[in-house]
């Protein structure tokens, strides 16, 4: 039973960083979208709430609950020799550092900087030019393609490293792509 027990702590937990992850993703795209800055402060205060309301406990939930599998059934440091567990841990923990450190660390310098746009009452060149960084974009936009895999990996268990290399040069590809082609989209210029 604790086996069935912890897989399903761990399903809440990737159902959790999934629909956090696609409601940051939403309100990012809608951020974007916004020439106005109430909405525009609305979207980015949506992108903090989904990050620490429902991503940070689904990652939580995750770290216990895999960590408890992987100690408990698969031999504690034996997983590395199982590709797909192995590739799993290594997409989770490079994703937790990234997401608490790149990424939180950007969005919550673009909600400090949006405060300091609505006192002033019109967007600032501070924000705009946040708004226009791509190393934040990518990191960002590189979440979803992650997940996908790492939830690909769990359901094919492949026991080469095919899909994981395979599937984290789309990851980057895609992520790369949408860096180039959404700011595109949507130019950030808030005076337009």
């Amino acid at each position: 039973m604790t086996y069935e027990l912890l897989k399903l702590a761990h399903i809440i937990g990737a159902v959790l960083i999934g629909g956090g992850l696609i409601g940051v993703w939403l309100s990012d795209l809608r951020s974007r979208q916004s020439r106005e800055l109430v909405r525009f402060s609305e979207s980015v205060r949506n992108i903090a709430v989904f990050y620490d309301g429902v991503v940070v406990p689904g990652a939580i939930v995750l770290l216990i609950s895999g960590t408890w599998l992987i100690v408990a059934f698969y031999g504690g440091w034996n997983f590395i020799s199982i590709p797909w567990l192995a590739g799993m841990v290594f997409l989770f923990v490079f994703e937790f550092i990234e997401g608490n450190t790149v990424t939180r660390i950007y969005f919550m310098r673009l909600r400090r900087l949006t405060q300091e746009a609505l006192q002033v009452g019109e967007f600032t060149p501070e924000l705009e030019k946040a708004r226009a960084e791509n190393v934040p974009a990518f990191t960002h936009f590189l979440d979803l393609p992650m997940l996908f895999l790492i939830i690909t990996l769990g359901a094919l268990k492949p026991d080469t490293w095919e899909v994981f290399i395979v599937g984290s040069l789309a990851a980057i590809a895609l992520a790369a792509a949408l860096t180039l082609f959404i700011p595109r989209l949507y130019p950030w210029t808030a005076n337009q």
